[in-house]
């Protein structure tokens, strides 16, 4: 077997073994997020929100009229309205929704998560394949750079965060793959000395997709033209500067002819003025930046070990300092700072920008910083000792991030596996009745469409007055026999509403089941 076949075998064996990997967790996967549901709703759904149906609320329902938010009904089959529709009226450009929708395609009239996470699934083996190539120009120089740079791609998909990003049914995925894309063709772009216009097109046509999927990709993209603006004017290549400059203007008029909603979107809308207060706002800069290294970046980026890993480069930092021990030559890539700058930058600012602390906004860098973490420690401890003791060091440090989320039971966050014992209850033995006594001040109702999915018979009641007679006027007709299934929002009094119920319909008992993101659970009888 000659070394290209040799690479190819040691590529597909390393995709088939993390799809399989991805598929068992997947099978773990037993709720969803509000913005999941968003996700397919946004996809296939004629409207924004369940909840601007004319008779959603104070009226009864199957679970088959909330399933239908979240699935492609057979009369919808070829249409693809509302991908563009949409996502117009929402806050994100439409891209992955298009992907999503002709993934559900192959699932018609009955919910699953497997469509979403499918296409995860498939645009990760492109993450792990360019990532692969970034790393191979990373380590250029060093010895077995092909199989080190699979390893540590492999490595980086297997970190809590990517692993979460694949289960986790939004553009993420996708965002990060334009990311790693992005920075693959810099690289080369970097090491040109000519006009390429087969690379600059191709980096015209990232930069497109990359817009076209998330609007925080701009942040990344930004960053990257100021790095080669300044490398280009530095060294008088004013014919690249302009060639290159127009490829971006290109890419970004042809985004604005395919999608003209990104204006309103990220300068007039909610979240765009909402991104813009954030960023402007200096009392949260710090705070928000820490909250994202300690409980985002470090617990799922690095499975727990961004400390070990920070004390490991300065350790071994300060030992070559004062060891007098003569420095082995290294092969130090120019081409890091493609990657440290531009994700740092993204980092920060989305750190800042985002209206949450969550993995989500920061999950398509994680990889990159994850990966470029290792590479300059790596090198700096090949600067102090022989290659081979060199790999043993980071060979330990490799398995133990892959054993660490067994030693800290981290899980990735779309899991949910505390939610499982609830979904099962109320599918099977507590499907009864269901009342969700909703105040409309605090509508998060699609965080729990998945469990009015599975109940057969259920009803939200809007800003209710908490009487006998209204309670009373609800269950009229119901079986109630095995009593009833409560859920009460935010803003509301339990104990008071829950009383109430018992003392309309003779109830004797309330139990506590679950706190879910937004909202009680109680079965009372």
């Amino acid at each position: 077997m000659n070394k290209k076949a040799k690479e190819i075998l040691i590529v597909v064996v390393i995709l088939i073994l993390q799809t399989v990997l991805y598929v068992v967790a997947g099978t773990q996967k037993v709720y969803i997020h509000m913005d999941e549901a968003y996700s397919l709703g946004l996809a296939s759904y004629d409207k924004t929100e369940i909840q601007a149906n004319d008779d959603f609320y104070d009226n009864w329902h199957t679970k088959e009229y909330y399933e239908d938010y979240l699935v492609v009904n057979e009369d919808e089959r070829g249409n693809y309205k509302p991908v563009y529709e949409n996502q117009k009226n929402d806050v994100h450009p439409p891209l992955y929704y298009l992907l999503l929708r002709i993934a559900m395609g192959f699932n018609i009239g009955h919910y699953s998560k497997w469509p979403g996470i499918v296409v995860n699934l498939i645009i990760h083996l492109f993450i792990t394949i360019f990532m692969y190539l970034i790393l191979q120009k990373l380590l250029k120089g060093h010895e077995k750079v092909k199989e080190k740079s699979i390893l540590l791609a492999f490595i980086s998909s297997m970190t809590i965060a990517s692993l979460s990003t694949v289960l986790y049914i939004r553009m993420y995925s996708l965002a990060t793959l334009n990311i790693v894309i992005t920075t693959f063709l810099h690289m080369k772009l970097y090491e040109s000395e000519k006009i390429n216009i087969k690379l600059l097109i191709s980096i015209g046509i990232a930069a497109l997709v990359g817009v076209l999927t998330h609007y925080y990709y701009v942040f990344f993209l930004g960053m990257l033209y100021i790095i080669f603006a300044i490398k280009y004017i530095k060294q008088k290549q004013y014919k690249q500067l302009i060639s290159y400059t127009v490829t971006m203007c290109i890419a970004a008029g042809v985004s604005l002819i395919i999608w003209p909603h990104s204006i309103t979107h990220m300068f007039f809308g909610y979240r765009g003025q909402g991104a813009i207060d954030n960023l402007g706002n200096i009392s949260k800069f710090f705070i928000n930046i820490a909250n994202y290294l300690v409980t985002k970046l470090n617990y799922f980026g690095f499975n727990n070990l961004l400390l070990l890993i920070l004390i490991m480069l300065v350790g071994f930092y300060i030992y070559k300092r004062k060891s007098g021990k003569k420095e082995i030559k290294t092969n130090k890539s120019e081409l890091a700072k493609i990657i440290a700058i531009p994700s740092i930058f993204y980092f920060i600012i989305v750190s800042i920008a985002s209206p949450w602390i969550e993995l989500r906004y920061i999950m398509p860098v994680c990889g990159l910083i994850f990966s470029l973490v290792i590479y300059y420690l790596y090198t700096l401890i090949s600067s102090i000792y022989q290659e081979k003791v060199s790999n043993i060091i980071i060979g330990a440090l490799l398995i133990t991030t892959l054993i660490s989320p067994f030693v800290f039971k981290i899980e990735p966050e779309v899991w949910f596996s505390d939610k499982k014992e609830i979904v099962n209850q109320l599918a099977n033995e507590l499907n009864v009745p269901t009342v969700f006594f909703f105040n409309s001040s605090h509508n998060r109702f699609l965080d729990d469409i998945l469990l009015f999915a599975t109940v057969d018979n259920s009803y939200v009641a809007k800003d209710l007055e908490y009487t006998q007679e209204n309670i009373q006027n609800i269950l009229k007709n119901q079986d109630i026999s095995k009593g009833i299934v409560v859920f009460i929002n935010g803003g509301q009094e339990n104990d008071a509403i829950l009383n109430i119920v018992k003392q309309a319909m003779n109830f004797e008992e309330v139990k506590y089941l679950k706190r879910l993101n937004a909202c009680d659970v109680y079965y009372v009888k």
